[in-house]
């Protein structure tokens, strides 16, 4: 099939990790970032590619606030880069998607996406009581900078004990136990089987954090190595955000890859991109088992590129938790199909913040130049399954052209919300809880209320009396009383 000069292909991926431990071990985000950039380049087969940056886009992480992007486009030799940093609260595929929209429409003609994270040396230097070393990033702004409009968490969510990600999630995990009708040992068995296949996979991932396979059973089980935080989640559930992780794309018009002389065995095609940006917190979602957004992702995707999500021989789905892919895998119609990771997921891959899917799509570009003919789909998320996206890539190009979809207006029309009534008082219906676990034990019950009228709250206690309560049973559907932000049976 010949191939339209402007069609945006992916030529150079790469992935790299540091131990401090080991040789070379003590590099900030910043080396992090400009490593795999370097090594994104020889990947392509034409590092001359680098020289050539019209833009390098880079997702905020733990490294502070300046512009990484201008040190890495100055290091190559692109000074005339444009540079563009997405703030937390924008979904990580949106860069890869504006790249490759802005290399169709002929805005650019290379682009580099690069992320970092150096959380693991960091805290090794706070642990010996030393200050952080890094790089001083230029102290300028990036010539664009993306930022999410609206809030993921509602005041209500804040103030009663929800501001951690793992104790939401655990409420939709809980909701998601309930809908399936199964019992916690069941739902507990069932999860960790999932988890350690993502931790299998992991093992043949040279990129990964964490390369050894865990039992189902020391997932589930909590002990000093592997805590309850949130239940029903231990640590093994969780991202390993605690990562020296970095990971670059480069991705470039067909008639650039033809100039610089990227070998054809290099290209991967993006084929279609959505996304929804509709922000509803939790505590507002009439349903917490379902994900509109997701639906309307996985819905487009198929009728544009005419491969579902069900149908792509290869996925990586965003796996900050169990509940994350869950959702997921029930929204896009994946059955029960367990093969969801090309790189072992958040958990054992690692989840450097903010910047996963830049390793995933690394991952799945490597999958697919060894499978060309198979498609591929990457999804993402931001904040509490508030924010989803997938994006469908090929070794092999396709007729259509790429294109970028926002659906956010349509996971609008279809998403059914609750109204708000944090003063309520009185008797209501549990829709999802958790009961956060502390150093000596239990400690705090929290638990999402339906009132009556269709109204919604979130109450909490740490009265022991509760808090065992809740650790006994299913109590999804059980009623409790409310009072403000009291919580009592």
């Amino acid at each position: 099939m010949s191939v339209d000069p402007r069609t945006p292909v992916l030529v150079g991926v790469a992935a790299v990790r540091q131990r401090v431990d080991e040789p070379g071990g003590g590099r900030d985000a910043l080396e992090l970032m400009a490593d795999a950039a370097e090594a994104a380049g020889h990947d392509s087969g034409a590092a001359d590619l680098l020289g050539a940056l019209d833009m390098v886009l880079i997702p905020r992480g733990m490294w502070g606030q300046g512009d990484p992007g201008r040190r890495i486009a100055d290091r190559f030799g692109a000074s005339k880069a444009r540079t563009l940093v997405a703030e937390l609260g924008v979904l990580q595929q949106t860069l890869l998607t504006r790249a490759a929209a802005g290399i169709a429409a002929g805005n650019e003609d290379v682009v580099l996406v690069v992320g970092a994270e150096a959380a693991y040396r960091d805290r090794r230097l706070r642990g010996t009581g030393l200050p952080p070393i890094h790089q001083p990033l230029p102290p300028i702004e990036p010539d664009v900078s993306l930022r999410p409009t609206g809030d993921i968490l509602h005041r209500v969510e804040i103030d009663r004990g929800l501001p951690v990600p793992v104790r939401q999630y655990a409420i939709l995990e809980s909701a998601l136990r309930h809908d399936e009708g199964l019992s916690l040992d069941e739902h507990a068995a069932d999860v960790a089987a999932l988890w350690s296949k993502f931790a299998d996979r992991a093992v043949g991932n040279p990129d990964a954090w964490h390369r050894r396979a865990v039992a189902p059973e020391a997932i589930a089980e909590a002990s000093p190595a592997n805590p309850m935080l949130s239940r029903p989640y231990t640590r093994s559930h969780c991202s390993r955000a605690g990562v020296d992780q970095g990971a670059a794309l480069i991705l470039c018009s067909a008639e650039a890859a033809e100039r610089f002389g990227v070998p054809r065995d290099r290209w991967v095609f993006p084929w279609a991109a959505a996304e929804s940006n509709l922000m509803v917190p939790i505590v507002a979602r009439a349903q917490l088992h379902r994900s509109p957004g997701f639906a309307a992702v996985g819905s487009w995707l198929s009728a544009y590129t005419g491969v579902a999500p069900a149908d792509a021989k290869y996925l990586d789905l965003y796996s900050c938790f169990p509940a994350a892919v869950r959702i997921q895998r029930a929204e896009l119609g994946l059955g029960g199909r367990d093969d969801l990771t090309v790189t072992g997921g958040m958990s054992f891959a690692g989840g450097p913040l903010n910047s996963y899917v830049l390793h995933s799509t690394v991952s799945m570009a490597k999958t697919l130049r060894e499978d060309p003919d198979a498609v591929g789909v990457v999804t993402c998320i931001s904040g509490m399954v508030t924010k989803q996206a997938g994006m469908v890539w090929s070794g092999t190009p396709t007729a259509t052209p790429f294109h970028g979809e926002d659906l956010s207006s349509r996971t609008a029309e279809a998403a059914t919300t609750c109204e708000i009534t944090p003063d309520y008082k009185g008797v209501g219906v549990v829709d999802g809880y958790t009961v956060v676990e502390g150093a000596s034990g239990p400690s705090k019950a929290i638990a999402v209320v339906g009132v009556p009228g269709g109204g919604r709250t979130v109450a909490a206690s740490e009265d022991m009396g509760v808090v065992a309560a809740f650790c006994t049973g299913e109590w999804v559907g059980k009623h409790v009383h409310v009072d403000g932000a009291a919580l009592a049976l």
